[in-house]
């Protein structure tokens, strides 16, 4: 299958224009084999998507990939081969899909059955599911499915994600290469699924959870325009738990090849950014609300916002006739014989916190004997989701327990701790929540949980079930939450009682105080949790990450995508469509045609790699200097903030070069010239005032750094943890501004730094000038090369001087402008058909032309050293 949003690497690195498969026919809405996917064609008229008519009569679709479908599977009864399928209600992607409408999108789901399909009905399965669901089962071979699911998804992924360490063999499966080859297989095998029903250029695609977290990339290698969104719905541990994993960086770099990445809490989201930060590098910041991350010139959107449940479904268990008789049974059972019911639901497994539960109540009818006989905890056990030797401990110690506090504490007729292991229906279960008096989720660790949820809307309950309850219809409901600490809907709870699961005491009192609360604040927690669950239910919470994932990508058809790196590496340049390589024959032709050459150069970040911890040039790198220096028609000019003795002592075999230091306050033509200012003297007795606060924050910042030079303070943070120090640069930089307010100078953070410096020192002076001796001394010159890092580089290349020199040098009708302040860091001065190099080193470093003169800058501030890459703006 071919898409022209797909490009092929080599045709990028040859400098040929990317060739596509023709496209014979529109791709169809649904799909059962592979076929031609087109492009988003920059001519309209070719476009596929081009006709108002036919667009406008297609819905949006979605395609939802989670690792089960949403259906129910069962083996026809009566002896004729074949299965019978149902919609599975208790499904959440399929709650998901009531929520957004089925008007307003069509929903596609792709996914494995829980059921095995022998391989001779496979065919006819996915045919009736298609049909009938719109669903696209995955087939996976049991061994393949077991070592994904039960082995990297459960022993691996999931414990870690709840922070567990494998520490020794029996706390979690230690890391197994070979486990981590099938989860990568399996995302493959979905996105060729995927592959069959997508249309890249209309259809957005949703991928849910950990178990797919790879499945980003083999999407993104296919269609570098998909439009895709991913939501995690575990934890995501912080960076001091995740960077134990060995594929640690795989994970993230795929993650980063969705669009739109969702996650419960805001704690989860700044868990992954400092992931990215410490790991990768990456940066991020808040616009208007809205978290980015910027990624090869692609953004990566954050989304906090947690699930919901689905009131219809809610609301029409509760108002079943089985559920009024259920909530009958219990009345009976515990109301009437005087009980008050305290009610725990969750899976059997060691994050769920039974055990801890069963010890807080314990410890309830020890230090309160009043509760005895009267109080009872059923605990709901769910079956768990996973298996192993965990989940048969924690059902082991759970029965212990339970027995151990009903002989205690029971007493004929009485037990305080009623434990049901075997699975309920929904309508039970609901039933269970309108009598509870208070619902306990006390879990070491979860997701979201939406219990509670559960439980407060079950506790708003309806007319009917008022009548089997007695109570009068103006009677304010009412209902009690115990919730942990450490679950993700925690924090949308503001009206419960929070616990750290772990302290037993603390979670006895707080079932204490749920008891003894007085009805009316019991009234308003549960007025104040219903408003909340009831407004922000499952459709809300897909609608909102739908619309940010339409706002997300909605620049795709106007960005032009190279896709670069093998694997899992694989990663999606993004570019401004009018911006196009340029060949090598017309860089060289450029160079050698043109007679007065101005070449400036700067130094940290381009001549030298950053991370390099000897700063001083390499004999490489002064031969090349040599090299340019010898040719007549070349000014060549090292533009750096180092100081000038620095530069001085390491640039003294080049005997022709030009040096700016500090900025250009410092300014040598030659090496065996005196030294000159293009300042007036700076007057430096602010640096009384600022180098005591500089020393402050380097006491308490470890890893940073001062450096004092003739004309300017530096304060440098490039060895201490980048949080803190991005962190305490920012307070420095305010602090500075305020106490040097009325100062002739200016503070300015770079990479890294925060420097004080001269007003009016620029390395814009030294770019003007250079060309104004230039023209003094001859001819305007016809070429110009600036190559920087950083932010302190663009004052180069925003110099007014060049932009006259290019007025002259281009035809009439060519459109010059200005840079814009609100673009990125790398805008070039011109809009014809000027360009510039994303570089570490000048050994790479190439010109460009524009008629008789040819202006670039590069830069490699956000890439990788030694990545390349090339860009032209109209």
């Amino acid at each position: 299958m071919v898409s022209k949003s797909y490009s092929n690497l080599l045709e990028l690195a040859s400098g040929e224009s990317p060739t596509f498969g023709l496209m014979s026919r529109r791709i169809p809405r649904i799909m059962t084999v592979a076929g031609l996917i087109s492009d988003i064609d920059d001519d309209k008229s070719e476009s596929v998507c081009s006709d108002p008519s036919s667009s406008s009569a297609q819905r949006d679709r979605i395609i939802i990939v989670a690792n089960q479908l949403p259906i129910r599977a069962q083996r026809k009864t009566d002896g004729s081969k074949g299965w019978i399928f149902s919609w599975d209600e208790d499904s959440l992607l399929l709650q998901l899909r009531d929520g957004i409408g089925d008007h307003d999108m069509e929903v596609i789901y792709v996914g494995c059955l829980k059921e095995d399909i022998h391989p001779n009905e496979q065919d006819e399965v996915s045919q009736i599911l298609l049909e009938t669901f719109k669903c696209v089962p995955t087939f996976l071979p049991p061994d393949l499915f077991s070592r994904y699911y039960h082995g990297f998804c459960k022993q691996q992924l999931w414990p870690l994600f709840h922070y567990m360490l494998p520490l020794s063999p029996d706390l979690g499966g230690r890391f197994n290469r070979s486990l981590w080859q099938a989860y990568v297989s399996v995302n493959k095998i979905f996105a060729d699924r995927i592959m069959e029903v997508i249309n890249p250029e209309d259809d957005f695609v949703w991928v849910h959870d950990y178990h797919l977290m790879v499945l980003p990339t083999f999407l993104r290698k296919r269609f570098n325009r998909v439009k895709l969104g991913f939501f995690l719905h575990s934890p995501f541990p912080s960076s001091e738990i995740y960077k134990t994993l060995p594929i640690r960086e795989e994970l993230l770099r795929a993650l980063l090849n969705a669009d739109l990445i969702g996650f419960h809490t805001f704690d989860y989201a700044r868990h992954f950014l400092s992931c990215c930060s410490r790991m990768l590098g990456l940066t991020y910041e808040s616009k208007r609300g809205y978290i980015g991350l910027e990624y090869y010139g692609r953004t990566v959107s954050i989304k906090i916002l947690p699930v919901g449940i689905h009131m219809g479904q809610l609301q029409s268990v509760l108002s079943l006739p089985e559920t009024e008789e259920k909530v009958a049974e219990l009345l009976k059972q515990y109301c009437d014989q005087g009980r008050i019911m305290l009610l725990g639901v969750d899976d059997m497994d060691i994050f769920k916190g039974i055990s801890l539960k069963l010890l807080a109540m314990e410890q309830l009818l020890m230090q309160h004997p009043e509760w005895r006989g009267k109080v009872v905890l059923v605990q709901i056990a769910n079956p768990a989701r996973g298996r192993g030797k965990d989940v048969i401990e924690v059902r082991a110690e759970t029965s212990s327990t339970v027995k151990r506090i009903n002989e205690t504490f029971g007493k004929p007729g009485y037990n305080p701790v009623v434990l049901i292991d075997e699975p309920l229906k929904f309508y039970e279960r609901i039933a269970y929540y309108v009598v509870a008096e208070c619902c306990l989720v006390t879990a070491v660790r979860d997701g979201m949980n939406l219990i509670p949820y559960e439980y407060i809307i079950s506790r708003q309950g309806n007319q009917k079930l008022d009548e089997v309850l007695g109570l009068k219809p103006s009677t304010p409901k009412k209902s009690m939450l115990v919730v942990s600490e450490f679950i993700g809907c925690s924090p949308s709870l503001s009206g419960a009682i929070r616990v750290n699961p772990w302290n037993i005491d603390a979670v006895a009192d707080a079932m204490d105080s749920a008891l003894e609360l007085a009805e009316p604040e019991k009234q308003l927690r549960h007025e104040k949790h219903y408003r909340y669950v009831s407004t922000h239910d499952v459709g809300y919470w897909a609608r909102s990450f739908l619309q940010d994932l339409e706002r997300t990508c909605q620049d795709h058809a106007r960005r032009r995508c190279w896709g670069i790196g093998f694997g899992l590496s694989f990663r999606v340049v993004a570019l401004d469509p009018s911006f196009r390589k340029l060949s090598m024959e017309h860089i060289v032709s450029a160079y050698r045609r043109t007679k007065t050459r101005a070449i400036l150069l700067d130094y940290d970040g381009t001549l030298m790699p950053q991370a390099s911890i000897d700063k001083s040039p390499t004999s490489k790198s002064i031969g090349i200097i040599n090299s340019l220096c010898r040719d007549k028609n070349n000014m060549v000019f090292i533009v750096s903030a180092r100081s000038r003795k620095t530069l001085g002592e390491w640039f003294s075999p080049c005997e022709n070069l030009g040096i700016a230091a500090e900025h250009g306050y410092f300014l040598r033509l030659e090496r065996d010239v005196e030294w000159e200012t293009c300042v007036p003297v700076a007057d430096c007795s602010w640096k009384q005032i600022a180098e005591p606060v500089m020393k402050l924050y380097t006491e308490t910042t470890d890893g940073s750094t001062i450096e004092d030079k003739e004309t300017s303070l530096v304060w440098s943070y490039e060895d201490a943890d980048p949080d803190f120090g991005s962190c305490q640069a920012k307070e420095l930089l305010d602090h500075l501004e305020s106490v040097l307010a009325n100062e002739p100078v200016t503070v300015k953070s770079g990479q890294n730094t925060v420097e004080v410096k001269p007003q009016g020192v620029s390395k814009g002076l030294v770019a003007k000038r250079l060309l104004s001796i230039m023209q003094e001394k001859g001819p305007s010159p016809d070429f110009v090369l600036c190559i920087g890092d950083d932010r302190s580089d663009e004052d180069m290349f925003e110099n007014k001087l060049i932009l006259v020199l290019l007025r002259r040098a281009v035809p009439q009708n060519t459109c010059v402008c200005s840079p814009s302040s609100e673009s990125c860091t790398y805008v070039s001065v011109v809009k014809y058909e000027l360009s510039l190099l994303c570089v570490q080193s000048v050994m790479h470093s190439y010109t460009w032309r524009n008629y008789h003169l040819t202006i670039a800058y590069a830069t490699s501030q956000h890439w990788k050293p030694g990545f390349i890459n090339y860009y032209l703006l109209k």
